[in-house]
């Protein structure tokens, strides 16, 4: 009975990782954190003006509402996670741009 336990604990565990690893998004959810950050260091320098920063965090929204999306059949594919990052990407230009351009918060 020992064993069967123990072999029931296993398959658990391996079903669990598996699952895990299928939405798992550390990369995606750190940068995230990072683009945010980025965002109100901008607000808070005065780079980003209120219409920019507007802009820029609903674009951060719609990434993160993209992401529950296709993470809500419980898997992440490859393609999925490559689009996200595309979008990732292309948002943080949006943000080096708006930073840099000559605008400044009134």
């Amino acid at each position: 009975m020992n064993l069967a336990k123990t072999l029931s604990l296993l398959v658990v565990t391996l079903v669990s990782a598996s699952a895990f690893s299928q939405t798992a998004s550390p990369g995606i959810n750190e940068r995230q954190k990072n683009e945010a950050a980025r965002i109100n260091q901008g607000v808070a320098s005065g780079e980003l003006t209120k219409k920019e920063t507007v802009q820029l965090r609903t674009e951060q929204k719609a990434i993160r509402a993209e992401k529950r999306a296709f993470k809500a059949d419980g898997k992440l594919t490859a393609a999925e996670r490559a689009q996200i990052k595309r979008d990732q990407a292309a948002a943080s230009r949006h943000i080096y741009n708006k930073k840099h351009n000559a605008k400044k918060a009134a």
